[in-house]
């Protein structure tokens, strides 16, 4: 595994942690509650330039993200899903839709994995099928960075 790699882990799981506590709590002063978020990492806030990329994206576009996941969470009612896999299926949602440069299978195996260490043994299954049915409506190679 590459730095970058795990880098990009990090970051991802920061960028989780970081709109599942948004999702709870919105601040009146995101870019306060920023700063006092990487704040409290354990590495500078540099480190995380990619995190706030996701979380500054994801809470950008939260509305369209959102509108995808109520069509594609079959027999789950929007409202009954849970902060933390809703946080995660934003954050998956938005690298396949507005990260063409991150391979939409990467971004579905990452968010499987953020669901194993943080959500319930059942929200792989619930984040992996909503996220699939996603993954096929993109119309494109989910292995591969799209070329644009």
């Amino acid at each position: 595994m590459t730095s970058q790699f795990n880098q990009r882990r990090e970051c991802r799981a920061a960028a989780f942690q970081y709109l599942y506590a948004w999702s709870v709590n919105q601040p009146s002063s995101p870019s306060e509650d920023l700063r006092l978020f990487f704040e409290h990492m354990e590495k500078p806030r540099d480190h995380y330039a990619f995190a706030e990329e996701l979380i500054h994206g994801t809470i950008e576009h939260v509305a369209e993200l959102d509108e995808h996941i109520k069509a594609l969470a079959h027999n789950w009612e929007f409202d009954r899903i849970a902060k933390i896999d809703l946080a995660i299926l934003r954050l998956a949602m938005f690298e396949m839709l507005h990260r063409k440069d991150i391979p939409p299978v990467v971004s579905i195996n990452e968010a499987i994995d953020l669901s194993k260490q943080y959500s319930s043994a059942d929200a792989k299954r619930f984040i992996n099928g909503v996220l699939d049915r996603m993954k096929d409506k993109l119309g494109r190679d989910a292995r591969k960075p799209a070329t644009e």
